[in-house]
């Protein structure tokens, strides 16, 4: 007697079941499409639940409150709120700043990261090095931006491995002198451990594959202001060793925080290191006695 078939179980996810969230409607009567960072808060008052930014918040809201995918969150959302910034740049900062402050439920946790390191090149050999103890604004020889010494060390071997750089000469593992390291005799190592090629050849291809990775010091003497203008609105983002310390919609507004201390900010450096050495923005020296 052949087996009854059971039906095939239907496993259904809550977001499949989508209803567009109407109690959020009031949130966008005024929603510009303009540059700036949005917000979504739940109905806690001190932790939100999401934190974005566009060049257009109207259209990005809208696309949030279109798709199932979000439905958890849209779920929990009581209300949006927004701030504008004259472009892109300054919608960056901001956001960047809120969700370390915030730390808002779905969004990646940005932390601000006491072990952030990077790979010091002042010799043949990389050390690893620590922004808590090195000012990484003006460290020439910088080269990388790692969450920890493990990150670190596992780039290095994988520019090794990619260009047949010795572990050895690297620091990776210990190696007799004179003697080909375990690499080298499965051609992984191009033999500067044993004479095959020069250790300054070695350091060489070592300094071109590095190249990429290459921190760019902190070029001015002291804060500078970033102009970035709209139609409607200028901003000056004041920025000193990669930190954004803030914007004002005029520089006498600036002094306050042109006197703030600043240390080295990894999302800083990320979001600014294009537009401020490219000459793709106005940038006015708050150093210039002018």
């Amino acid at each position: 007697m052949a087996r009854r078939q059971s039906a095939p179980r239907l496993e259904f996810e809550a977001a499949a079941i989508y209803e567009y969230p109407e109690h959020l409607r009031p949130s966008l009567e005024a929603l510009p499409s303009l540059p700036g960072v949005y917000t979504f808060h739940g109905d806690s008052d001190t932790l939100p639940l999401y934190i974005g930014k566009s060049i257009n918040l109207r259209s990005r809201i809208l696309s949030h409150l279109r798709t199932p995918d979000e439905a958890a969150m849209l779920r929990q959302s009581r209300r949006i709120s927004w701030v504008r910034t004259a472009g892109e740049v300054g919608a960056l900062l901001l956001e960047a700043k809120l969700i370390k402050e915030q730390q808002p439920l779905f969004n990646k946790r940005l932390r601000r990261n006491r072990q952030l390191c990077s790979l010091l090149l002042n010799g043949a050999q990389p050390q690893v090095v620590y922004a808590k103890e090195i000012d990484f604004a003006h460290q020439p020889g910088l080269y990388g931006l790692f969450a920890n010494r493990r990150a670190a060390l596992q780039a290095l071997q994988t520019i090794a491995d990619e260009h047949q750089l010795c572990y050895g000469l690297l620091g990776l593992e210990a190696v007799t002198r004179g003697r080909g390291c375990f690499r080298s005799a499965l051609k992984r190592c191009a033999g500067a451990c044993c004479g095959k090629e020069s250790e300054e050849a070695h350091h060489q291809r070592l300094l071109a594959a590095l190249a990429k990775l290459q921190l760019n010091c902190w070029p001015w003497h002291g804060p500078i202001a970033m102009k970035e203008d709209a139609v409607d609105m200028t901003e000056y983002h004041i920025i000193h060793n990669w930190l954004w310390l803030g914007s004002v919609t005029s520089l006498s507004a600036a002094e306050a925080l042109r006197r703030l201390p600043a240390g080295f900010d990894h999302d800083g450096y990320k979001i600014l290191c294009k537009p401020l050495l490219t000459g793709q923005a106005e940038i006015i020296d708050l150093t210039d006695p002018r």
